[in-house]
């Protein structure tokens, strides 16, 4: 087997009292996983964006990294394609061949799109993937309605099948974007309060993130024809791994290198979102925790035009802050954690063991992804 570490990396001890290792990676396996899934959900994902009338089908083509903003062939990044992948293993954990959980995993590719054309309208997001957004190149206009359009497109994916299973998907699916929906009204929400608290803030990365990643692992499964307990539990390690995956994602939002994550610096800090290194470094007191505090209470009460005159200096120190009152350490720790809780999920449930060993790798992925 190989893979990018011949050992787990350093444990560190968490404010939760508890140690937690860093997961090593199997590379080969999870590219490989990535890949099979990006080889198979692809070509059903650019039939089922062919059926939209233009301009959406080619304004949707530009965001999913097909075609560039004059409408010539594109070779861009389309995503790590790890909602699909989960889909595909979904199908095997019930037993059935991959291919039957196609239909999922373009379902909940096409509503994490719809999430992703409306989240960078509504966080003013310029850049994702290394390319303008599409509401920056084709206007906020198409970007909504586009969203909107990959939505319905993911109903009818599923309601197409005409199965009892397809019926039972498509309610996980609904259920799952209700929640997304949710999530992302909850950390518009946040933006403007001087405090949020942990546990507020993890019920929203949960919403916002886990409930999708949660229903990509089981819509497979209950297409594959999987009862309700199997699909329950598959959820509940995809709820968790999007938890870890979030948190990452909150460490990168502040501190991640803009090569690699597609974004500006301190993207989060310019949108003043609660992510957990804030929240977690207001709650943990101390003089860093407080200076960061009354620093957050007064950017709350400037204007969007204030705001956007703040320096490169200015997030930074605001980023250091965070760093030694200790929001960074805990949020990493989290992932951790989260991911642990979701590995111990697949305890519950008898899959076959090459399943379960992939669904690990895959989690190991997440948490240690871009470090």
């Amino acid at each position: 087997m190989t893979t990018s570490t011949s050992a787990r990396q350093s444990t560190s001890t968490g404010k939760r009292g508890e140690t937690v290792a860093s997961p090593a990676i199997d590379t080969a396996s999870v590219t490989a996983l990535l890949e099979r899934g990006r080889t198979l959900a692809t070509p059903v994902l650019r039939a089922a964006v062919d059926r939209l009338a233009p301009p959406m089908d080619t304004v949707a083509a530009y965001h999913f990294g097909w075609i560039d903003a004059a409408g010539n062939p594109s070779t861009g990044d389309s995503g790590k394609a790890v909602r699909p992948a989960l889909a595909l293993l979904s199908a095997e954990a019930a037993g059935a061949a991959p291919e039957v959980g196609i239909p999922g995993a373009v379902a909940v590719e096409l509503v994490h799109n719809f999430s992703l054309l409306h989240d960078d309208l509504m966080d003013g997001d310029e850049q994702r993937r290394h390319r303008d957004t599409v509401w920056k190149v084709h206007g906020p206009a198409q970007a909504i309605l586009v969203g909107d359009a990959l939505f319905a497109l993911a109903n009818e994916i599923l309601l197409e099948l005409g199965t009892v299973e397809a019926g039972r998907a498509t309610r996980r699916l609904t259920l799952a974007t209700r929640k997304l929906i949710d999530g992302q009204a909850q950390d518009i929400s946040y933006e403007h309060r001087e405090r949020v608290t942990v546990e507020e803030c993890l019920e929203m990365e949960g919403n916002k993130t886990g409930a999708l990643l949660a229903c990509a692992v089981s819509i497979g499964a209950v297409l594959g024809g999987a009862d309700d307990r199997t699909a329950d539990i598959l959820e509940k390690y995809g709820y968790h791994l999007g938890l870890a995956f979030q948190a990452v994602d909150d460490v990168l939002g502040i501190w991640g290198d803009p090569d690699s994550t597609g974004k500006r610096t301190w993207s989060d800090l310019r949108q003043r979102k609660k992510s957990l290194p804030v929240v977690a470094a207001l709650a943990a007191g101390g003089e860093a925790s407080e200076r960061l505090a009354r620093i957050l209470a007064a950017d709350a009460k400037k204007t969007e035009t204030e705001f956007a005159d703040f320096t490169e200096a200015e997030f930074a120190s605001r980023a250091a802050l965070i760093e030694e009152a200790g929001g960074r350490e805990w949020t990493s720790q989290e992932a951790r954690r989260q991911h642990a809780t979701a590995i111990a999920a697949l305890d519950e449930i008898d899959i076959p063991e090459k399943v379960r060993a992939q669904l690990v790798a895959l989690a190991d992925f997440v948490v240690v992804r871009e470090r």
